[in-house]
């Protein structure tokens, strides 16, 4: 054991370990740092224009009631509405294609080559949590308290990091009157079955 001490002591050898756990740290650091960056997607979808305009999240996404995923909105319920606008269907007002937004632009294509617009999912919980929005709806939560004001922002990101702690802690703070139901909600097995 002393000749290992005596070893790391010295100078070559301890900058060569501090380094070699100075990139571990980082590259750990780097690593969870890409996990929180929002993701590029097809097109960049202006949340704050469509809740201004009063529609409800879960139009878009209706997987919400039913299951885990609140799905991604296809070119056809997207077009089903873009479509409508007068301004970009009535032939007396008709605006040429190429003078539409970028981003119309790209969800014509979508809907003209009959291809799927493929979103980039945002809020992904890992294979080993099972998550399911419905009890969540039914305890009344609104979409904003997990997924941020969307009225604020263009391109959906999470405003906070989503993983065990931050739900746990949630759970806790919903359940502070209620021990029985708290016990159920802190359970492993709530989530990890």
């Amino acid at each position: 054991m002393e000749r290992i001490f005596e070893v790391l002591k010295k100078p070559a050898v301890y900058y060569s370990l501090l380094i070699a756990v100075l990139a571990v740290v980082g590259g750990a650091a780097w690593a969870v740092y890409q996990t929180q960056i929002p993701p590029e997607q097809p097109i960049n979808f202006p949340h704050n224009i469509h809740v201004g305009l009063q529609m409800q999240c879960l139009y878009c996404h209706p997987g919400a009631w039913r299951q885990a995923s609140a799905g991604l909105p296809t070119q056809d319920k997207c077009w089903a509405c873009h479509q409508q606008l007068k301004k970009y269907s009535d032939p007396a007002a008709i605006v040429p294609l190429e003078e539409w937004p970028v981003e119309l632009q790209k969800l014509a294509g979508y809907v003209e080559r009959n291809e799927p617009i493929p979103w980039v999912p945002v809020a992904i919980v890992p294979d080993h949590v099972h998550f399911n929005h419905r009890p969540h709806i039914a305890a009344e939560l609104a979409c904003q308290d997990c997924h941020g004001d969307m009225s604020k922002v263009t391109v959906a990101e999470n405003p906070q990091t989503m993983n065990m702690g931050w739900c746990i802690t949630c759970h806790q703070k919903k359940t502070v009157d209620d021990p029985e139901k708290r016990e159920k909600l802190i359970s492993c097995e709530t989530c990890h079955y």
